[in-house]
C-alpha cells in the first residue's frame, strides 16, 4: 500500500524561544559595489555577519530579502539578538524584541516568501529512481495544497480563495566552494491566517515554513487583526 509523505510539525519546544526581529535598509548600489552581492547565497553570506564569534554553529535565524525601489529590505527573525554588521550604516539597521503578546491573537494577514517544490521520482525516459529530484510547483491548485498541508501541520488555517499566489521568479545561485548552481522558484503567498494551536502556530513562525531557509525563504511576516 502506497502512502502519502505527512509533513513534518515543528518542535513545539520553539514556542518558548525569545525572539528578535532585525530590520536592515541596503542600497542597490551597495549591493552591487561594494557588497558584490550576486545572487541569495551572498546574502546568505553576508548576514551571518549579523551573528559574530559563531564559526561551525548551526543557523537559528530566518531571513526574508525584499526589493523596494533602489533599495533591499532585509528581515531577520533570530533567536539571539542581531549585531549591526559592519558594512551596515548604524542608521540602517534596527532591532527589538518580539513581545510574547503578539503571538496571542486569533487572525493575522500574513506574507510567506516561500520555495514550494515536490519530488519527482521518475526521468525524462519514465525510469523510477531510488531518490528522485524536486522540481518546483506551478499551478495555483498545486500552490494552495502545499500551503493548506503546511498550515495544517504548523497550528493555522488559510481561506485559499481569499489567499493571492503570486511567482517571483527563478532565483540562481552559486556557491564557489565546491562550485556549484542551484535554482529556487519562489512564490509568495499573502492573505488571512486562523490560529488554530497557538503553540504549534509560534513554534512554526521560530523554525520558517518550507525549505530553503537559509537563502531568504520560510519566514512567516504577520500582521495582527484586531
Amino acid at each position: 500500500m502506497k502512502t502519502s509523505a505527512l509533513p513534518v510539525a515543528p518542535d513545539r519546544a520553539l514556542a518558548a524561544v525569545p525572539l528578535h526581529l532585525t530590520q536592515i535598509h541596503v542600497a542597490y548600489d551597495q549591493a552591487v559595489r561594494l557588497l558584490r552581492i550576486r545572487d541569495s547565497y551572498d546574502w546568505h553570506q553576508h548576514l551571518w555577519e549579523a551573528f559574530p564569534g559563531r564559526d561551525g554553529a548551526a543557523r537559528d535565524f530566518l531571513v526574508r530579502i525584499d526589493e523596494k525601489e533602489e533599495t533591499y529590505r532585509v528581515l531577520i527573525l533570530s533567536r539571539t539578538p542581531a549585531s549591526r554588521p559592519a558594512w551596515c550604516p548604524s542608521g540602517n539597521f534596527a532591532t527589538k524584541p518580539v513581545p510574547d503578546a503578539f503571538f496571542g491573537h486569533r487572525d493575522y494577514t500574513f506574507s510567506l516568501l516561500a520555495n514550494p517544490t515536490k519530488k519527482v521520482r521518475s526521468n525524462s525516459a519514465g525510469e523510477r529512481s531510488k531518490n528522485g529530484r524536486r522540481v518546483p510547483l506551478t499551478s495555483r491548485g498545486d500552490l494552495l495544497a502545499w500551503l493548506e498541508r503546511k498550515a495544517a501541520a504548523s497550528g493555522f488555517a488559510i481561506d485559499t480563495e481569499q489567499t493571492q499566489t503570486v511567482p517571483r521568479g527563478r532565483e540562481y545561485f552559486h556557491k564557489d566552494r565546491p562550485r556549484t548552481q542551484g535554482l529556487h522558484a519562489a512564490v509568495e503567498f499573502r492573505g488571512r491566517l486562523t490560529v488554530i494551536d497557538p503553540t504549534a502556530f509560534r513554534a512554526a513562525a521560530t523554525a520558517g515554513i518550507g525549505s530553503a531557509k537559509a537563502f531568504g525563504f520560510g519566514l512567516l511576516v504577520l500582521a495582527p487583526l484586531a
